[in-house]
């Protein structure tokens, strides 16, 4: 397939324009187009290449009629055009598919630069199989009229810059208004943070247990991600532990800290979840004070879940000391009803070490009970 550019010029006239090399413009530039039809998106390739046109000897050419041009040739993705003077857009053979869409704009050129591009004009067609060549002439100016900065020595340049289109392979459109299917995949946050944490790229601080372990951490996820007052007030308040690497935890079991860690990187406490009950409970009433100690409400109110769910004549007295030290109202409310709710009950609870060590730390709790236990008898 080729295409042929006309630039109608004024008589017989055995003469032939210069071209220079295409301009460093001339790479193709592929468009997006989308044009809807059946649930498909045609995306099209727009193919553009410039050249600069020179026709040296313009006056030679005051003599020529409409009838007569003057040519050079021209290739643009494989198609072959011809350049013109008097501007007309002409198709040599059938274009590859339906049709071959086109764009040609042309602008006079000062070649020393010093004035701006001069009366652009452009025109589009779209070539069908067995068409005709397009009507339409682009006319920059009439002959006398071609401002003299751009006739230079007798020399015209033209910038002609030609856009053909080609249709690439249908791809599938997916519609705005289309449900996404359900149920989503679960997040896997969690994993990548507990990679993290066990990779330890990144990290900025260690804190350094009573056994002597050492765990590397991000202050920025322990503070802000975790929205730890504690560790904000730590790592980006006013204290010490600003300026240090190192970080030592002191009244704290390793497992411990260790749990608390991988929930502030992870949202999950697996400790809580292994067997026996009795270790669950051990865990939890640990992490429920850990928690309390750096301001970590989400776990906090975890333990106190497990907790609450777990009570027995055993673990009552000291889930309601632990309650009562960490301002725990709820789990304070459900040991009260679960010690008082039989006198057999309280007189059990009574004989645990833990009711021991309730007295011994809370003794003000006592009154509550005994008035909670009385309530219930009368």
């Amino acid at each position: 397939m080729s295409l042929k550019l006309k630039v109608g010029a004024p008589q017989p006239f055995t003469y032939l324009a210069h071209r220079p090399p295409p301009l460093p413009l001339s790479k193709p530039h592929p468009v997006e187009a989308f044009t809807m039809e059946h649930g498909l998106a045609n995306l099209i390739e727009a193919v553009r290449s410039v050249q600069l046109l020179k026709i040296d000897g313009f006056c030679a050419t005051a003599g020529m009629s409409n009838s007569d041009y003057i040519t050079s040739r021209w290739n643009v993705d494989g198609h072959e055009l011809d350049n013109w003077v008097a501007l007309k857009l002409t198709l040599l053979s059938e274009p590859r598919g339906n049709k071959l869409r086109s764009n040609l704009c042309c602008r006079l050129l000062d070649p020393s630069r010093n004035l701006d591009p001069h009366g652009e004009t452009s025109v589009s067609h779209d070539f069908e199989r067995g068409g005709e060549s397009c009507p339409y002439f682009i006319r920059l100016a009439r002959r006398h009229e071609v401002p003299s900065g751009y006739l230079v020595n007798d020399s015209l340049t033209v910038q002609c810059t030609l856009t053909v289109l080609k249709d690439l392979p249908d791809v599938v459109h997916v519609p705005a208004n289309r449900e996404v299917p359900l149920p989503l995949p679960s997040s896997d946050m969690h994993r990548h943070f507990g990679e993290l944490l066990q990779g330890q790229r990144g990290a900025d601080v260690t804190f350094v247990l009573e056994s002597g372990e050492r765990l590397p951490a991000h202050k920025t996820i322990l503070a802000v991600a975790a929205r730890s007052p504690v560790f904000m007030a730590e790592f980006f308040g006013h204290m010490n532990e600003r300026r240090s690497q190192s970080v030592r935890i002191q009244d704290m079991q390793a497992a411990v800290f260790k749990a608390m860690l991988h929930f502030i990187y992870t949202d999950m406490v697996p400790e809580l979840d292994v067997e026996p009950e009795a270790a669950e409970a051990t865990m939890a009433q640990h992490l429920l004070a850990a928690a309390d100690r750096y301001g970590l409400d989400r776990l906090k109110l975890i333990c106190e879940g497990k907790l609450a769910g777990g009570i027995d004549v055993d673990t009552a007295a000291t889930t309601l000391a632990l309650a009562e030290q960490h301002n725990c109202s709820l789990l304070k409310a459900k040991c009260v009803e679960f010690i008082a709710r039989s006198p057999e009950t309280l007189d059990a609870v009574l004989t645990t070490d833990g009711y021991k060590h309730l007295a011994e730390s809370c003794p003000l709790v006592l009154a509550e009970l005994l008035r909670a236990a009385r309530g219930r008898r009368n």
